[in-house]
């Protein structure tokens, strides 16, 4: 079965479904800026590329949408170091390097 992904509005997370688990990024929205606050997968999915796809699919979401983010998820913040074009959807006041 294929991965599944979508924006759990009421628990406030994005969620990738794969092989009959569930992983999420916790997030928090005000206005035009979404916080990425924590990204998790369950160990049966660990070491598969699934955070990596999880956040790739999050943050076309908010590009989409026009929003700002604010990654204290460590995890988002190492992906967006290793993927600079995602540098374009960072909050005016972030800086990570």
């Amino acid at each position: 079965m294929e991965d599944q992904f979508s924006d759990n509005t009421e628990k406030k997370q994005f969620e990738l479904y794969s092989d009959g688990h569930v992983s999420w990024i916790e997030y928090i929205l005000t206005g035009n800026k979404i916080i990425f606050a924590h990204t998790e997968v369950p160990q049966k999915l660990e070491g598969k590329g699934i955070a990596s796809k999880l956040v790739k699919l999050a943050l076309e979401n908010i590009e989409s949408r026009g929003l700002k983010l604010i990654p204290l998820c460590p995890f988002t913040a190492s992906y967006i170091k290793k993927h600079p074009e995602w540098m374009g959807v960072l909050d005016e006041n972030v800086n990570i390097k």
